[in-house]
């Protein structure tokens, strides 16, 4: 499996298949390269390349959880491009990865030929906060992968309708892990809430509008579920007042995130990409 070092000496896993124009794909919170395994059969005429961020998926625990945050993660995102020899890349950003394209656009809007934020913008609402606090770093209290997967549909029966349980398998295959000892364990450091408890008790962070708006230049593309508690409809009409040739799509039937492979998402990943130099 490659890995690459970063320069405080983690080891991180990546994936890197396919040739073409380069994309890179930034999870979400506490996703891993698992998270664009749906969107993966789409992308055959790219250089499809996924990070698993530190702490997360086959990547090394930081002994420092601190560092779990979107400056040092931006880092590691152009170090394993400098490792792969690679001076700009297409940057498909969900929840978090939008976030660290964000941030990246501050100081190496360069690397960037075109971004695509899924359910990201540079407000979150309270709502999602709270929804995301409520799980982040609990092992969750299921069985097996097959009652995870039964809870994840029940759980998302309203913001994601009619997606059938095979998907949900799928995606609790990815998010969860059989542990030895029965039951399942997270694919993540669970320290990352005390990453995220410690960053919110330090105050405020970076203005997260003004890392958008670093991104004027750049190619830009926005998705939005329809059914999203994390980007409001408000937000992203904001964001296209501010980025008036932003390409938005909102995707039916789902909530944060979509899964990437619906028609809506396509197309405006393929549009983005025919903008992206």
């Amino acid at each position: 499996m490659p890995q690459f070092t970063t320069t405080d000496g983690l080891r991180l896993h990546y994936e890197d298949e396919g040739d073409g124009a380069p994309v890179l794909c930034l999870a979400g919170l506490t996703r891993n390269a698992r998270d664009f395994d749906f969107l993966a059969p789409h992308m055959r005429d790219c250089r499809l390349i996924r990070m698993d961020y530190r702490g997360r998926g086959l990547s090394d625990h930081d002994p420092d959880f601190m560092n779990y945050n979107i400056v040092r993660e931006g880092q590691d995102a152009l170090e394993l491009l400098d490792h792969l020899g690679l001076a700009r890349v297409t940057l498909i950003g969900t929840s978090r990865g939008g976030l660290i394209a964000m941030a990246l656009s501050l100081s190496h809007a360069d690397r960037l030929a075109g971004v695509v934020l899924n359910d990201i913008g540079p407000e979150v609402s309270a709502e999602g906060i709270e929804r995301i606090m409520d799980y982040v770093g609990k092992p969750p209290a299921m069985a097996d992968l097959d009652e995870a997967a039964r809870a994840l549909k029940a759980i998302h029966a309203t913001d994601f309708p009619g997606v059938p349980l095979e998907r949900w398998r799928a995606q609790a295959e990815a998010m969860f892990e059989e542990a030895p000892a029965g039951g399942l364990g997270l694919r993540y450091d669970p320290d990352l809430r005390k990453a995220l408890v410690g960053q919110a008790g330090a105050g405020e962070g970076p203005d997260l509008w003004t890392l958008f708006d670093h991104l004027k230049d750049t190619p830009l593309a926005a998705i939005r579920g329809a059914n999203s508690d994390l980007l409001s409809v408000e937000t992203l009409e904001k964001m296209q007042a501010r980025h008036p040739g932003m390409i938005v799509e909102t995707v039916p039937d789902r909530g944060h995130v979509p899964f990437l492979d619906e028609a809506e998402s396509l197309r405006a990943i393929r549009a983005l990409m025919e903008k992206a130099t």
